[in-house]
């Protein structure tokens, strides 16, 4: 069995890197007749730099990911898949891996075709929203989880909603090593004839070194010959930005309480072989963190496996290691009780020698070729039930059953009694940005296809709401502003062609589909206002959102000549577009794909449902088609960016990907649907909406569990966790399309026919 390795690794200083290493190592050994570790595996190691050169690596590392570059990881799954690897070990912590948290390892682990077994060295009590998604996302692609303590599975449980039977413990692997009967290091002058004080590690504030400091004066004064030694050198992070400030400090201190005398800084990264010399001539090792919130200590569990007298904050991972009397424990940031607790035990020898007994007994089961012997079993079993083949089809099969319940809830609290509110800071209304005409006709539409989905009252209620704001928003010769302040003033005098097309699309389907007479009626009224500035539109989009408005109406109306042939007018300059731009490698309206991409094939199937007209359907499909490859070739929905946009011949943009985009892909697909009747268009709208839940570049959820908002958009380090109109109502209204296509599905494969659902 070969494994692939996910990690930062040596001669990386990094605790993690040295984990794995020590894992690859435990594997290894149990595997006897291998000569190198090269021959058990693989290391796919994370820098921390942008050059690949920087670590002299070994000959197992034989793929680098630079830890800032997102394409990186794309490779190296690839790496992985074509490697003759059978099995993927991730060691995953926040703040090792690319992107907002760490997102970028999301994709890596989405195309791997390996069982994958992660282990998280970190596990957050309470996460921020963007790291629950990321440990979310990590358990569902993962075989088995692997933790260290029992208070990670419960976290994982409770807070995560990750199943029981997927969480495995496994404890920290500890040196298989025993102390030399003649110790090199009880001849260093810190170590002879002291009863030394232990702490090792990479140095920063958060380790609580300073307590340790502040309990030596009364340790000494029972226990002069007492010493606090430093082991480690300070964190490179913290040394790049505050270069050897806490290390001054602590001296300063030192002298302060006047025990200078009795600190020792020992300033070196040692080897696991000298590290078991250093623990061995401790009298007591200290742990002095400052909080609880450290749900895996390698330290201690370094300290407990080679039997030393252990002193420590109650922080989870301690609480559980030091049960039992392998250990004592003191309060947080209390150096009395330190002091205490360290005296009691140098003043009795053998409650002092029946700590150490315990922790070795225990730290027995804790040597590397037993956790190695853990970590096979689990691959083994991950092998013999992986079947990447249902991965590929969970991930494409329609499933009604993972879309979130339909709830309004951040609607209702984006909308007063003016309107919706434009913008949101998380999911608070940002009133300081005021409304727009642009979200309160989409919000009219929502609220229209929510109502006539389950008649639902909440829904009713908001109809004239945004009715109203659209009214108030139009001018006296029928055409329409779009910007509103907090405090009703007119902030332009005319709007966006856009937003006037947006508008005769929302009053179209008003049309269409009202829930009360006198809605219509007023709806009427708008519509026929507007209809002069029809004509004056010159931008595509602006046609293309006009062009639906006026498909809706005929829908209800289509007696109506006159708006036929404007239909039909308005339908010829994208048709025109098309024929002038297009070429054998580009069809599509324009020499750049900018924002709202697919509502222009969305228009003319709208028009051609309405005129039959042959040459504006090809064009549809054959634009729609153009699209698909773009923004589907890679089995989720990646839109075009709106960072750069998509020019003939250059290079697709990624991000900054947002949500309508992704609901005129929903809307496109379904009217494909209507159109042809075709399952895969129902398909190919389902894993466009699925971009929402998480099926996506980043592979993030942008629906929000919590708030029922969705986030506004998806960034090259993450998400975009503001959650206003825009991005909300296009969440809902793909919501709703979906749920309208399945309707449409069941009936026509039930009765073999068409059927009218508004």
């Amino acid at each position: 069995m070969k494994i692939a390795y996910i990690s930062t690794y040596p001669p990386r200083e990094c605790g993690i890197a040295t984990f794995n290493q020590n894992l690859m190592r435990a594997i290894s050994a149990n595997f006897p007749e291998r000569k190198s570790l090269s021959q058990g595996g693989f290391v796919v190691a994370v820098n921390d730099s942008e050059d690949l050169q920087e670590y002299e690596y070994p000959e197992e590392v034989k793929y680098v990911i630079r830890q800032n570059h997102q394409k990186d990881y794309i490779r190296a799954a690839n790496f992985i898949n074509t490697s003759t690897a059978d099995v993927c070990i991730m060691e995953h912590e926040f703040g090792i891996y690319g992107g907002e948290s760490g997102i970028y390892i999301l994709p890596l682990l989405n195309r791997l075709e390996k069982p994958l077994i992660s282990i998280l060295h970190t596990v957050l009590r309470e996460p921020s929203y963007v790291q629950r998604i990321i440990v979310r996302e990590i358990a569902e692609q993962s075989a088995k989880i692997v933790v260290m303590s029992q208070r990670a599975v419960e976290f994982l449980n409770t807070i995560y909603e990750i199943p029981a039977e997927k969480i495995q413990i496994i404890e920290h692997g500890v040196p298989d090593l025993e102390a030399p009967e003649n110790n090199p290091v009880q001849n260093i002058s810190a170590f002879k004839n002291k009863k030394v004080l232990l702490t090792f590690g990479l140095i920063s504030r958060n380790k609580g070194l300073e307590v340790v400091i502040k309990a030596l004066p009364k340790i000494v004064a029972k226990h002069p010959d007492a010493m606090y030694v430093v082991l480690g050198n300070t964190h490179p992070g913290v040394v790049k930005h505050s270069g050897e400030e806490y290390r001054d400090y602590l001296k300063s201190l030192a002298a302060q309480l006047k025990v200078s005398n009795h600190l020792t800084f020992i300033n070196k990264f040692v080897a696991e072989e000298e590290l078991i010399n250093y623990l061995t001539a401790a009298t007591v090792y200290v742990t002095p963190y400052h909080n609880e919130a450290q749900i895996t200590s390698g330290t201690l569990s370094y300290a407990v496996g080679s039997g030393a007298a252990v002193v420590s904050t109650p922080y989870w991972h301690a609480t559980e290691l030091l049960a039992d009397n392998r250990g004592r424990l003191f309060d947080f940031k209390d150096a009395e009780s330190l002091a205490e607790t360290v005296n009691s035990l140098l003043d009795n020898e053998q409650s002092l020698n029946e700590v150490k007994q315990n922790a070795y007994e225990y730290g027995l089961h804790l040597r590397w070729p037993v956790i190695g012997a853990e970590y096979i079993r689990i691959a083994q079993e991950s092998v013999s039930r992986h079947d990447f083949r249902d991965k590929i089809l969970r991930n494409s099969i329609v499933d009604p059953e993972i879309m979130p319940a339909f709830n309004l809830a951040h609607i209702l609290r984006l909308t007063d009694d003016t309107g919706i509110v434009q913008h949101a800071k998380y999911g608070i209304p940002n009133l300081k940005e005021g409304y727009c005409l642009d979200d309160n006709s989409r919000a009219l539409i929502m609220a229209l296809m929510a109502y006539q989905r389950n008649k639902s009252p909440e829904a009713l209620n908001l109809l004239p709401i945004y009715l109203s704001y659209i009214h108030y928003m139009q001018t006296d010769d029928g055409n329409f502003r779009n910007f509103l302040s907090f405090d009703r003033r007119y902030l332009d005098e005319v709007g966006s062609e856009d937003s006037f097309g947006r508008t005769i699309w929302a009053l179209g389907h008003l049309i269409g589909c009202a829930a009360h007479n006198s809605y219509r009626e007023f709806a009427m009224e708008l519509f026929h206002r507007s209809y002069p500035h029809f004509q004056k539109l010159e931008h595509i989009r602006g046609m293309a959102n006009t062009i639906i408005g006026i498909s809706l109406y005929l829908k209800a109306i289509p007696t109506d000549e006159g708006m036929v042939n404007e239909l039909i007018r308005l339908t010829t300059p994208l048709v025109e577009a098309y024929k002038r731009t297009s070429s054998p490698e580009w069809h599509w309206f324009e020499d750049v794909m900018t924002y709202d991409n697919a509502i222009l094939p969305l228009a003319l199937l709208h028009s051609c449902e309405i005129t039959s007209n042959e040459e504006v359907r090809a064009i549809a499909m054959e634009s729609m088609a153009f699209l698909d490859k773009l923004t589907l070739s890679n089995g989720y929905l990646s839109p075009i960016g709106n960072d750069g946009w998509y020019y003939r011949g250059g290079t697709f943009p990624t991000f900054d990907q947002q949500a309508i985009e992704t609901m005129a892909m929903v809307l496109m697909y379904f009217q494909a649907y209507e159109t042809l009747r075709e399952p895969e268009y129902i398909e190919k709208m389902f894993l466009s909406y699925k971009w929402f839940l998480g099926e996506n570049t980043l592979r993030a959820p942008l629906y929000d569990h919590e708030t029922k908002g969705c986030c506004d958009g998806l960034m090259p380090t993450g998400i975009n966790r503001n959650q206003g109109a825009e991005s909300t109502l296009a969440y809902m209204i793909s919501h709703l399309t979906v749920l309208k296509a399945f309707e449409l599905e069941y009936e026509y494969n039930k009765y073999g026919q068409k059927i009218e659902v508004c």
